[in-house]
């Protein structure tokens, strides 16, 4: 029982890497899929909302700055 047991484990051990490295290197399999999952999880920025994201990000910083230029108006 226990050689057959280790036997099966040995098998396992080296069928399962060896099958997701010939997976991984099928590239129009790999290819397809992974542009496609990309796709649906991070769908192309449209333009204004870049944009808007820019606006936002300056806003945040003015804002930043201008705290930081009270605080240290006031310590002085």
């Amino acid at each position: 029982m226990g050689v057959k047991l280790e036997v099966f484990r040995m098998t396992l051990y080296l069928t399962f890497p060896v099958a997701m490295f010939w997976i991984a290197n099928q590239a129009e399999w790999f290819e397809d899929y992974v542009i496609q999952r990309k796709r649906e999880l991070w769908p192309p920025e449209k333009e204004d909302q870049r944009r808007e994201l820019e606006e936002f990000k300056e806003r945040i910083r003015k804002q930043r700055e201008e705290k930081l230029l009270r605080a240290a108006r006031q310590s002085s």
